[in-house]
């Protein structure tokens, strides 16, 4: 479905449950109060179909973000997984960089400090683009949790 279909029929949903309101209130005046308990308890039942609905629709769409994930071959990693890990490898690198820095100001100067530091960046840079990968939608709109 697009999203011009989605936020069409989000529309439709919401003028349908504003209708509803409209109603219950009318009601509500025309009946009295003692059946005002029974007027919002309708609405109210009418509102928590429309959340069911809509957390049906993030469970399903969760549950088929991790199946698509699981067929992949990968695994989501946490917030806590990608510092612990990025952490560790900055530590590892950096405790690596001065020996390497050491040898290759003995063995070929300025040029192969560089040359080693350039490396030691390149290899930084790989693995930031690794554990941070690109979303293909990261400029695309976000789905709203109203839509199908």
């Amino acid at each position: 479905m697009s999203g011009m279909d989605a936020r069409a029929q989000e529309r439709t949903r919401d003028a349908e449950l504003k209708k509803e309101l409209d109603a219950t209130l009318h009601a509500r005046r025309e009946l009295g109060e003692e059946y005002e308990s029974a007027l919002v308890d309708s609405f109210i039942g009418k509102v928590e179909q429309r959340l069911d609905s809509v957390v049906d629709r993030r469970v399903r769409r969760t549950m088929a973000e991790q199946q698509m994930t699981a067929a992949r071959g990968g695994h989501e990693r946490t917030g806590t997984e990608n510092w612990a890990e990025r952490f560790g490898f900055v530590i590892v690198t950096l405790v690596l960089a001065i020996p390497l820095s050491a040898i290759a100001v003995v063995n070929a100067g300025l040029p192969g400090l560089l040359v080693a530091w350039g490396g030691i960046v390149g290899v930084n840079a790989v693995h930031a683009g690794h554990v941070w990968p690109r979303r293909r939608d990261a400029g695309a709109r976000q789905d709203s949790d109203w839509e199908d």
